[in-house]
């Protein structure tokens, strides 16, 4: 080959490897930085795991706590709280029909404070830092022991014959249509009296089985039948009726409020039904009496979030194994992973080494990204990013979400986008920009707005709002003024605002309108 042809040849060679080398970094970077990406974690009440820390704070450590929680979480770019409201048939929240929880405490049916409402300050300091709050009910699970002291007008004490005890707790029995009717009014009672972004279940169901333990629920079974001879498909019948129940009440009432399932990671095994995972763990389905693909299939959760607590080396259940499946089933709906950050280093998991490992969580996001239909992670739970995995929550400020993130949007509840912020303005003065807009028209389909994004380009930067590093502002709440402080003497800067509706659609920008810093 002549040098000139070969030289040629080379230089092409060149520009198509550093055109193919720029398309890959750039789908990498939307890899590392998409502008929608659930980004949950659960704050857990039960037994003081993450908040409040310990029974008998004032309110206004609690209040302090969960701040500095929330500030935590906001600077490790997550976007969404599940925070357990019903641990125990009580209430961390004060219009409840159940009493308050003695998690709070120290003593069931204590109050807080006077005028205090942990779950109303919870949801206004998330929406102020553009964090939706999802309300976690554990909707069977009456009491934690055998010994635990319950208020008079506990549940149990009412009305005991709804219950049966498993394991040393006090549960309520699913096959009674009367507890059906009762946890989805419990439910309706928060949807209905304050301003959550969703409905959260995790993996508590029919109890995970315990050695020479039996459920005692024969006789709920002979009453309530409801044409069915086999008692395992009758109890998993009897947790698709609640489901179905909650979802079909919640959005009835308030349509996007989201309904979403935390289940165990395994829904069968591939040796029990040709549909399951090739897997050889407990199964949802079989153990659990709790038929989590069906709910995705059928559409009674927006969102599914398995649990998928193992590594990728576990032989039994393998991470990658389980999040494959579940890209697979996902049926158009949501599917977020539970990611188990109380695992990193915490001495359970002598066992499974892969644990010790830093990459591993960094390696299952990576993972997740590269599924075309997974759309997030959740991360169990808050303490453990502020200890056993402060190496994580590293990676995930410095790296994966280093930049802030949308919720994903839910079409097939909301797909019109409001309209756009008006009369945008920009003042510099000594403390920043300040930018002041005005509210937009509500959306043809009457909604009004509920929160804005801002974007700032330096002189000379490309307007581009699809890149998230240009977002320095998320708030979930109608406030039409933003002060930016983060900006350069001298600098110029020019700014749009966009405007969000409850299930998150953004309009259109307004703006753009430049400024020079003061």
């Amino acid at each position: 080959m002549p040098y000139s042809q070969l030289k040629y040849t080379f230089s092409f060679a060149l520009l198509l490897n550093v055109f193919f080398a720029s398309n890959l970094n750039a789908q990498q970077e939307v890899k590392i930085a998409p502008k929608r990406e659930f980004r949950g974690v659960w704050v857990a009440s039960v037994t003081n795991i993450d908040w409040p820390s310990r029974q008998g704070l004032t309110a206004d450590q609690q209040k302090q706590e969960l701040i500095a929680i929330l500030e935590q979480h906001k600077k490790t770019g997550l976007n969404a709280i599940i925070l357990q409201i019903r641990p125990t048939a009580d209430a961390l929240y004060a219009k409840s029909r159940e009493p308050w929880s003695h998690w709070l405490m120290g003593k069931q049916g204590l109050a807080p404070a006077a005028g205090y409402d942990p779950l109303a300050f919870a949801i206004r300091e998330c929406h102020e830092r553009g964090m939706e709050l999802h309300a976690w009910f554990n909707p069977y699970r009456a009491t934690m022991s055998a010994n635990a002291v319950t208020h008079p007008d506990h549940i149990t004490n009412k009305r005991p014959e709804l219950f049966y005890r498993y394991g040393g707790q006090i549960l309520f029995d699913p096959g009674i249509p009367e507890n059906r009717a009762y946890i989805t009014q419990v439910i309706l009672d928060v949807v209905k009296g304050y301003d959550i972004d969703g409905v959260h279940f995790d993996d508590y169901f029919y109890p995970y089985r315990i050695a020479g333990q039996t459920i005692k629920d024969s006789a709920t079974f002979e009453k309530y039948a409801n044409g069915f001879t086999k008692i395992d498909d009758w109890r998993r019948n009897n947790v698709d009726l609640l489901v179905k129940m909650v979802n079909d009440s919640v959005h009835h009432y308030k349509k996007h409020v989201k309904f979403g399932i935390s289940p165990f990671g395994i829904w069968r095994n591939f040796r029990e039904d040709t549909l399951g995972s090739k897997t050889n763990g407990l199964s949802n389905y079989g153990e659990l009496y709790a038929d989590s693909r069906k709910w995705v299939k059928e559409g009674w959760v927006d969102y599914i979030n398995p649990q998928i607590y193992f590594s990728f080396s576990r032989a039994a259940a393998p991470f990658q194994v389980l999040l494959d499946w579940w890209d697979k089933n996902t049926y158009g709906r949501h599917l977020y992973i539970g990611q188990a950050a109380y695992l990193i280093h915490n001495g359970k998991t002598k066992r499974e080494a892969a644990w010790a490992k830093p990459n591993e969580i960094p390696n299952q996001i990576r993972a997740v990204r590269a599924s075309n239909r997974v759309q997030g992670s959740i991360y169990f739970s808050s303490k453990s990013l502020s200890t056993v995995a402060k190496g994580l929550t590293d990676s995930l400020r410095n790296d994966f979400y280093k930049y802030p993130a949308l919720p994903p949007l839910m079409p097939w509840i909301d797909d019109i986008a409001p309209n756009e912020p008006q009369n945008l303005t920009a003042e510099a003065t000594a403390d920043g920009v300040q930018l002041k807009w005005t509210k937009p028209l509500k959306a043809k389909d009457g909604e009004t707005v509920s929160g804005y994004v801002v974007y700032r380009f330096a002189e000379g930067e490309k307007i581009d709002i699809l890149d998230a590093k240009n977002i320095v502002k998320i708030v979930f709440l109608d406030y039409p003024f933003f002060l930016d402080t983060n900006v350069e003497k001298g600098k110029r800067y020019s700014y749009l605002v966009t405007a969000l509706d409850r299930i998150k659609n953004e309009s259109e920008a307004s703006g753009p309108i430049g400024v020079e810093a003061k």
